[in-house]
């Protein structure tokens, strides 16, 4: 269910998975040793969750090291755009079953390199916003 708030417009789940199903580029969020970290990352949607590929190193250490994970993406165009933020947990899929199951989508690498890593966010929250542009209203009017 939206809830519509002048130019800016609360979304519902549905619509959420929606919008994040329509894209594959996404930005994951982690916290590790005092410090945020952001990766972007091309991901897919599946069964309620969202999956990426890596390779070894900070991304995957610092996904799994963590109990909490966020995942952004949005898009636009000229007169509108919207977001989606996930919170999570991230989980290195270890079984032949997870494994045999994550390959289903068919998920690629975008750059030439090895990854041998499939992980798995798991939403444990989920908000979402679309956003109507345009002009900036006077000052003291409401925009409506």
């Amino acid at each position: 269910m939206a809830v519509d708030e002048g130019p800016v417009t609360v979304l519902g789940d549905d619509k959420a998975w929606d919008l994040l199903s329509s894209v594959t580029l996404g930005r994951l969020v982690t916290y590790f040793g005092g410090q945020l970290e952001i990766f972007p990352v091309n991901f897919a949607v599946q069964n309620g969750t969202l999956l990426f590929r890596t390779a070894e190193g900070t991304k995957l250490f610092t996904s799994v090291m963590n109990d909490q994970v966020l995942f952004e993406v949005d898009d636009h165009s000229l007169t509108e755009g919207w977001s989606v933020v996930v919170r999570g947990t991230a989980h290195v899929l270890s079984t032949a079953e997870e494994i045999q199951e994550a390959e289903q989508v068919r998920l690629l690498p975008w750059v030439p390199t090895v990854k041998l890593r499939y992980v798995r966010v798991t939403p444990s929250e989920i908000s979402a916003r679309s956003f109507q542009f345009g002009p900036e209203p006077e000052q003291g009017q409401v925009p409506g």
